[in-house]
């Protein structure tokens, strides 16, 4: 098969990997016989990538990433789980992912545009949405799911098995236990439900419209009166063709093995 790219006389590339064109492989890094990496791939130093691992085209790895290392479960027995990372992702120095387990969904997934910082972890059967960033030193454990477009403040912990909304802010050094709606924005150590990530939507261009509803659906779903599938119920009837609003309302349906992220006190349901 041809090859071209370069590779450093310094790296160990296992002859049985697959490796797109114009690769760059840099010193001291290590490739599995089982990986595979996309069209433009950079390792830049003293990268391992093993494990039955796909990294898509034009993704930058950085010096220290360990990428597709056995999970951290201590009832893996070497089966042949996967992990996937999509296209154009950025995975700083000391970054770290594991594959699934076959107690999960036996795949860890990343999505695309993704931007993972220093000393980031993503650990077994994570799903990770498209255009994700995880600043320094942020831990998923096990089983997460993360929507696309969310962010994930420095030294943030998300407990296993909580699903982080879309767009939604995760504040740095937060403990994240429950859900979080989408989005939603979170802070604190056990984390709360502190509003909506307002700066992030008017970033990424969502009228003002869309955001007057989302507050407005905001302090409905979260005010005093009557229980919270009563108030997605009002608020569904309310919202009928407001297709951000009833992105929450299916992520709250939807349910999972977390509760939500709440507000410390009730929010006030005015106009």
């Amino acid at each position: 098969m041809s090859f071209h790219g370069t590779i450093h006389p310094a790296a160990i590339v296992d002859p049985a990997a697959k490796i797109g064109d114009d690769v760059r492989i840099g010193p001291y890094c290590m490739v599995g016989p089982d990986v595979e990496l996309g069209d433009g791939v950079e390792l830049i130093s003293h990268v391992v990538v093993t494990g039955h691992t796909r990294v898509g085209a034009r993704t930058r790895i950085f010096p220290f990433a360990s990428i597709g290392h056995a999970p951290q479960d201590l009832r893996y027995r070497g089966e042949p789980t996967t992990l996937t990372i999509g296209e154009d992702c950025i995975i700083r120095e000391g970054v770290t992912m594991n594959p699934g387990t076959p107690n999960g969904t036996g795949k860890t997934t990343v999505g695309s545009r993704c931007f993972f910082l220093a000393h980031s972890h993503v650990a077994h059967d994570c799903r990770v949405g498209d255009n994700v960033i995880l600043t320094n030193n942020v831990m998923l454990a096990g089983h997460c799911k993360i929507g696309d477009y969310a962010i994930i403040g420095g030294g943030a912990g998300i407990h296993q098995f909580v699903r982080i909304g879309p767009h939604a802010f995760v504040g740095g050094l937060s403990g994240v236990e429950n859900d979080v709606i989408p989005y939603g924005m979170v802070l604190g150590n056990r984390a709360y439900l502190a509003g909506l990530n307002i700066v992030g939507l008017r970033r990424r261009g969502f009228s003002r419209e869309q955001i007057h509803d989302l507050r407005r659906a905001y302090r409905l779903l979260f005010a005093d009166e009557g229980t919270l599938a009563e108030r997605v119920d009002d608020v569904a009837e309310e919202f009928t063709v407001h297709p951000t609003v009833h992105e929450i309302l299916d992520f709250i349906r939807g349910g999972g093995d977390r509760a939500l992220c709440t507000p410390r006190e009730a929010v006030t349901a005015r106009p």
